[in-house]
């Protein structure tokens, strides 16, 4: 923290606006709690905070410092060298116990957590436990359940299409978009129309599914930064604080798959009497009135009355977070490329980036492309591509080389004849 500025993290950010609802009485403090998945005694310590120290308040008391338990450099590496040489291959627990008796004590879960830092071991899956049925959450915009149902909903001659819907878990309320398949970018439009209707909910019920998750491994420059890999559409509802959490069955998200059938008899029907065949105008009879006459019908209120959602951030486009993002280097001559386009960097941008420097490129839905730089616009102009290179002309066949006898004094005549008279 420098001094007439406040850093303060994305995590605190959130904090602080659900400590501003908590102190104007839009919210209660265990209200406020359980948005910000915390106790309500913590909760009634970061409202004393707030009012004694503003803002100052919020941020971490221990940035910038090391655990006052953390065992020495030392010992770590006593501790791993000894199990390298020895304990290879056990486990924690008892790798733990063998090396407590050798005077070198530690915890088995720190020692887990070395060992896996290290690569040398593996989580391992337990079964799972008993699970019963989960009662729906009590507020509005606590959790909402995303997924998409492939179906042929024009009829068995049309192409199969994925209707993308998202349900609050407290009230049942719908919201749907058709598209041709489940893609990433379905899925933003579709949460983008959410936002703006009700605000930014809490957190996500999603399958494993790539466009949420990651299948790959973290890159080189994500381990050494720290980071999760996430997709394009986890990196949105990062920058609006949304937490994704992955459902490890259909049967976990029963509320939207059961929701897929009632579009399945409901809507199919509807389209098949309205003669409608195209993703275009089945989206607009889904936003005008099909989605709101089954929300009159089935939707319920929830268990408490305080809405969850959060208003995004005020002077925010939103088409600036529901993007594709990428990175890219500065090259010598001032441009960027990007799938095969070239963008010149004009000379007007103040500041202007020095060659080498990272550029962000955002990729709107619309295709329209967005440079920036350390977080400011940079104005470009797109270069024409340059003409398709000719081939080269054929070449003419080569003339077969004649065959040709070697003379009687040849080299190689002599080693032949030399061996014969060895022989």
């Amino acid at each position: 923290m420098e001094e007439g500025h406040l850093l303060m993290s994305r995590k605190e950010r959130l904090r602080k606006s659900v400590v501003e609802r908590v102190a104007s009485g839009e919210l209660m403090q265990v209200e406020g709690a359980s948005l910000l998945a915390i106790s309500a005694r913590q909760m009634k310590r970061i409202c004393r905070r707030y009012r004694l120290e503003g803002d100052a308040g919020l941020v971490h008391r221990g940035r910038g410092r090391c655990s006052s338990r953390r065992k020495p450099e030392g010992l770590r590496n006593e501790i791993l060298a000894r199990y390298g040489a020895v304990y290879k291959g056990l486990g924690p627990t008892l790798a733990a116990e063998k090396l407590a008796a050798e005077g070198l004590v530690v915890d088995h879960e720190t020692l887990r957590r070395w060992l896996m830092a290290e690569g040398r071991w593996q989580r391992h899956r337990k079964r799972g436990p008993h699970r019963e049925r989960r009662p729906p959450k009590e507020h509005f915009g606590e959790l909402l359940q995303l997924d998409g149902s492939h179906h042929p909903w024009y009829g068995p001659d049309h192409p199969r299409n994925c209707l993308m819907s998202m349900v609050d878990d407290a009230t049942g309320h719908t919201m749907t978009l058709m598209a041709e398949q489940e893609t990433t970018e379905a899925a933003m439009r579709l949460l983008q129309r959410w936002i703006e209707c009700h605000g930014v909910p809490k957190a996500l019920y999603t399958d494993r599914k790539n466009v949420y998750l990651p299948e790959r491994p973290p890159t080189l420059e994500e381990q050494l930064a720290g980071e999760e890999p996430m997709t394009a559409f986890g990196k949105a509802c990062k920058k609006l604080g949304i937490l994704i959490i992955p459902a490890n069955s259909p049967q976990a998200k029963g509320r939207v798959e059961r929701k897929h059938g009632v579009y399945q008899d409901r809507l199919c029907h509807e389209l098949r009497l309205r003669h409608i065949t195209t993703i275009e105008e089945t989206n607009r009879l889904l936003h005008e009135e099909f989605d709101e006459s089954l929300n009159r019908k089935f939707a319920r209120a929830p268990r408490a009355k305080r809405d969850f959602h959060r208003p995004f951030p005020p002077h925010t486009d939103l088409r600036d977070i529901f993007c594709y993002e990428h990175t890219r280097v500065l090259a010598n001559d001032w441009t960027v490329s990007y799938n095969g386009l070239v963008l010149q960097v004009l000379k007007l941008n103040s500041p202007l980036p020095r060659p080498k420097a990272k550029i962000t490129v955002r990729q709107w839905l619309d295709g329209t492309l967005h440079l920036l730089y350390r977080d400011r616009p940079l104005v470009f102009s797109l270069l024409p591509e340059p003409p398709p290179r000719q081939p080269d002309p054929p070449r003419p066949p080569k003339a077969p080389r004649p065959r040709t006898k070697p003379r009687y004094n040849h080299p190689w005549r002599a080693r032949a004849a030399t061996m014969h008279a060895k022989k």
